[in-house]
């Protein structure tokens, strides 16, 4: 909300641990999860245009609005905490269906383990709980890219 941290701390004789480091550190990993979400919508939009069966398009679809979401989310943080809009870097994504499948999948699972670790690290309660929430989504999504992998096909019976 602001681009300052003004929590409260009574003990003015310690020290206090975070600074001008630890929110480094937190801008840095939104800019991380800025580009991650940025390149996911890119790539699953390209997902479901491929996608062998309309069930399958429209649950990519549905992941690809929760990934809109978090870009959001994130950008809002980020600009609050910085002042700046942000400028995500956009990641390749396979050209393959099923290569681009297995890339989303390992990719939502790596996002779950960072965004948990950016939560541990996050000094901002805002931002620890969005990317507490983002992890959650994250792991459902790679569950839904793993079944797109290992199961037939959902509406139409054909195989992959």
């Amino acid at each position: 909300m602001y681009p300052h941290n003004y929590s409260y701390w009574p003990y003015q004789w310690y020290p206090r641990t975070e600074g001008a480091a630890d929110a480094m550190a937190q801008v840095k990993d939104l800019e991380k999860a800025l580009s991650g979400e940025y390149s996911a919508i890119q790539c699953y939009a390209r997902l479901a245009e491929s996608a062998p069966n309309q069930a399958e398009k429209d649950r990519i679809l549905e992941i690809r609005k929760d990934e809109e979401r978090h870009y959001r989310q994130f950008a809002a943080l980020y600009t609050s905490l910085t002042g700046r809009e942000p400028a995500p870097q956009l990641e390749a994504c396979p050209a393959n269906h099923r290569e681009g499948l297995l890339f989303a999948f390992r990719d939502e699972q790596e996002t779950v383990d960072f965004y948990n670790e950016a939560a541990d690290r996050a000094q901002t309660p805002a931002v620890k709980d969005a990317f507490r929430r983002a992890a959650l989504d994250e792991q459902n999504h790679a569950v839904w890219f793993l079944s797109f992998l290992t199961l037939p096909a959902m509406a139409d019976g054909k195989k992959r």
